[in-house]
């Protein structure tokens, strides 16, 4: 007994000092994630912090120059500053995926919330709803929506926005099925609650808690689905510095210019990154506090 105490004791500690080194592990590009967004919304919110050059200026003289001190990330076949682009082009797709996720997140909670609350016949019909409109695929969804309006910044946010919302309407309807039939409701109504204040008061703050982590995450895939659509012409129009319209204006210059849609492309795939980085982490703490 007096040996085998000790190792008892000994492997809880042991635990302990190895979750520690685990999360220094992570902080360096949780860190550096958090920089990122944090340059983006400076861009998005003050781009003149960052540059105070016109994005729509051009000068002809001076197209398709390779980066230097003079332009960061080189100059576009017009002659315009790229790195300035990119710097105004955060405010567009930002707001577009903040925009898109923001009305997704609405509509889709609104939705599960009433069929997870609703008779079964109800929820029957909405969940079958969402299920078929989740078998689309996101892009291709929008895209038809884009079709029976018009191209343009207010289209790609209603496009997306119904894109996104089966995923966020599905998740809200299965934790409010679990908090429907947990123990602390069932309790509540035998004390004869009313139904608006076991939404109100039980229901609605155990559901909608984890939406902000998971609108964050999304967040990511909003503003490169707005970009891909962008790309495709459905989104702000030239000259408009939006990241997926920068894409498609520079495609036709990769071999002579490859810093016009490149740098635009990378500056994009390090903002999802890191959207997906800090939301992962939100998630994973949210999920261990619970």
């Amino acid at each position: 007994m007096s040996i085998a105490l000790p190792s008892q004791a000994t492997a809880p500690a042991a635990v302990a000092t190895e979750s520690p080194s685990r999360g220094r592990a992570l902080a360096p590009g949780l860190v550096a994630a958090s920089l990122v967004l944090l340059l983006v919304g400076v861009a998005a919110v003050a781009p003149k912090l960052l540059t105070g050059t016109d994005p729509l200026a051009a000068d002809p003289f001076a197209s398709l120059e390779a980066p230097s001190a003079a332009h960061w990330f080189g100059t576009d076949q017009l002659g315009r500053d790229v790195f300035t682009r990119v710097v105004h082009g955060a405010r567009y797709s930002l707001s577009i995926g903040v925009a898109a996720t923001l009305l997704s997140v609405l509509a889709g909670g609104l939705l599960g919330l009433l069929a997870g609350l609703s008779p079964r016949v109800v929820d029957e019909v909405l969940s079958r709803a969402l299920d078929v409109l989740s078998s689309f695929p996101e892009v291709l969804l929008a895209l038809l929506f884009i079709a029976f309006t018009e191209p343009g910044t207010p289209s790609l946010i209603m496009a997306i926005a119904l894109a996104f919302a089966p995923r966020y309407g599905r998740i809200v309807r299965a934790q409010t099925l679990l908090v429907r039939r947990s123990g602390y409701v069932e309790q509540a109504v035998t004390f004869g609650f009313s139904r608006a204040r076991l939404v109100w008061r039980h229901v609605l703050p155990n559901v909608l808690g984890p939406l902000p982590i998971l609108a964050t995450i999304g967040l990511g895939s909003a503003i490169v689905n707005a970009s891909a659509l962008s790309f495709l012409g459905m989104g702000p129009q030239p000259p408009s510095p939006e990241w997926g319209a920068m894409l498609a204006e520079s495609r036709n210059y990769l071999r002579v210019a490859w810093w016009a849609a490149i740098l635009p492309g990378a500056t994009l795939t390090v903002t999802v990154i890191s959207l997906t980085a800090v939301g992962r982490r939100l998630q994973r703490r949210f999920e261990g506090r619970r």
